[in-house]
């Protein structure tokens, strides 16, 4: 992905170090972009304006915190769910980290963390009646990498 519209390589380089660590000192961040305090100040507050930056967060780990099974479940349906009612339902159940509305074989991708396997089949449980489902339980992740902005 290329540098977004406004933005230039001293952005980009703010965004992926707020990524790496969203809570080092603006310094830290103009240092490694090559900008004054002020200017990395003033950078990263016209990104969150501009929506760039949606959100400042923590990284927690499922495993410490008693949601280990992560699963992908993928729904087909005949029907369109790419509505808000189907939003709304999905955001009703805490064990669904992501919903995306897809293009092939399948209506609905969910991105799914539960304590274990009884749990997980109690989620898949609660999405009975909106279509048919097939569920991929990771064994293993290798990465997780956050979005990457290449130079211009």
């Amino acid at each position: 992905m290329g540098v977004g519209l406004g933005m230039d390589h001293a952005d980009a380089i703010l965004i992926a170090e707020l990524q790496r660590d969203a809570t080092q000192p603006y310094t830290a961040l103009a240092a490694a972009a090559g900008l004054s305090t002020a200017a990395a100040h003033d950078r990263v507050r016209k990104l969150r304006d501009r929506g760039v930056i949606r959100r400042t967060t923590i990284e927690v780990d499922p495993a410490a915190v008693g949601a280990p099974v992560l699963a992908f479940v993928l729904i087909r349906s005949e029907h369109w769910v790419g509505d808000d009612a189907t939003r709304e339902r999905l955001a009703a159940i805490p064990e669904v980290e992501e919903a995306h509305v897809v293009a092939g074989t399948a209506s609905l991708l969910l991105k799914i963390r539960a304590a274990g396997t009884a749990e997980l089949q109690d989620v898949l449980r609660r999405l009975h009646g909106v279509g048919s489902t097939e569920t991929i339980v990771v064994l293993e992740s290798f990465f997780d990498r956050p979005v990457h902005i290449t130079g211009p």
